[in-house]
């Protein structure tokens, strides 16, 4: 049974999940992976004299309870009463939602993961743009049975390979991938041991998925957890070590090379106001220093920064930062949702659509240890007066 605690202690009509999915196979474009919002350009230069802008953020606000048997999605419907995590890529025209640890049965009253009809990680997929009052999914992908699909199977032994956790989804070259890790154990709260970090590939719509050989990075290396952008033809990858006791990384390769170890490049610092990269992910420099966890980079418009959310693991719940650049300089976090707002609070991601008010609005997934599932939230970003 899954152990992977939250801070402190660990960590219109809803359309019926799992009857609709069949229509994925007929969409036959991929768009690419989760780019920038419209609007300016990211910002690719350093600009270490530029202001930060962030000041704070206000009415951060719970929208709705997107999974499990009582939210808006009804989601036992494809036997799933309790599952976290969330973070969002497009693909296919769609936005999907990718879970962790997914159950369909848990006793009444039990607290955090655990349960029956264990699935190591589900994903769920919506056309709904309208983030105001929720996301409707139009459905899961789903096995032979009408269940939530697992995608990428874990053994399910402690102390070899627990479970496969996605940490990031992504379009490239006309398939879907998702980064994951393998987690060999639950340890202490905000800490657990993986045996590495790879991706897995689907090119049939996300039905079906292959764990990739190659690339793979080490259980001890600072890219095991990532989240992903698209920037002028390069995916980059900002990245935590396993647990939530680490500060951010940064790597990068071009879109056509996802596939080839070799081909991934290493932020190693700035020289005469140029970025430096590398070859060996154990020279990258750490971009961000903290107890980073569950982390989302994405480009707002409104700040005309890169913002940051994530777990951290001192305590506090979920954070988030400004950048002027993928690399930096980077601020210092603010809080977004504390654990005085939402005890058990962790994994907060963002999706560059999901915004209002000219990026000034922001809404995400975060997740609850108790009652183990997946909240849609709102808040505002208020500039430096």
């Amino acid at each position: 049974m899954p152990s992977r605690l939250p801070l402190p202690c660990r960590p219109g009509p809803v359309v019926t999940v799992g009857v609709v999915i069949g229509l994925a196979c007929l969409v036959l474009s991929t768009t690419a992976a989760c780019t920038a919002a419209p609007g300016k350009n990211p910002r690719t230069d350093t600009a270490p004299d530029t202001p930060f802008r962030l000041d704070r953020v206000d009415n951060v606000t719970k929208v709705a309870q997107l999974t499990g048997h009582d939210s808006m999605n009804h989601t036992g419907a494809v036997e799933v009463v309790g599952q976290d995590l969330g973070s969002m890529f497009d693909a296919d025209g769609r936005t999907w939602f990718v879970f962790g640890d997914t159950f369909g049965q848990r006793d009444e009253g039990q607290t955090g993961g655990g349960g029956t009809e264990w699935r190591s990680n589900t994903m769920a997929w919506t056309t709904d743009t309208d983030p105001t009052d929720g996301i409707t999914f139009g459905g899961y992908i789903t096995d032979e049975t009408g269940w939530a699909k697992e995608l990428i199977p874990g053994k399910k032994v402690d102390n070899d390979e627990m479970t496969i956790i996605p940490t990031y989804g992504f379009a490239a070259n006309g398939a879907m991938y998702l980064a994951y890790m393998s987690v060999r154990h639950w340890g202490e709260p905000g800490e657990w041991e993986t045996n590495y970090a790879g991706l897995a590939k689907s090119t049939d719509h996300g039905q079906n998925w292959t764990p990739l050989e190659s690339p793979r990075w080490d259980g001890e290396s600072n890219f095991v957890q990532v989240s992903v952008a698209a920037l002028d033809g390069k995916l980059y990858f900002w990245g935590v070590t396993h647990g939530r006791f680490g500060g951010v990384a940064l790597m990068r390769v071009t879109e056509a090379d996802v596939e080839h170890q070799n081909a991934y490049e290493y932020f190693t610092g700035v020289r005469n106001g140029e970025p430096t990269w590398g070859k060996d992910p154990a020279a990258a420099t750490k971009i961000v220093d903290g107890t980073v966890g569950e982390l989302s980079v994405v480009w707002n418009e409104y700040l005309e920064r890169w913002i940051m959310t994530a777990t951290d693991g001192s305590g506090v719940g979920s954070t988030i930062r400004e950048g002027i650049s993928p690399w930096g300089p980077w601020g210092e976090p603010k809080p977004l949702v504390t654990q005085d707002d939402l005890p058990g609070v962790y994994s907060p991601y963002l999706h560059p659509r999901y915004v209002a008010n000219g990026g000034r609005t922001i809404y995400f997934t975060i997740s609850q240890w108790d009652p183990y599932n997946v909240f849609w939230y709102r808040a505002d970003l208020v500039k430096t007066p």
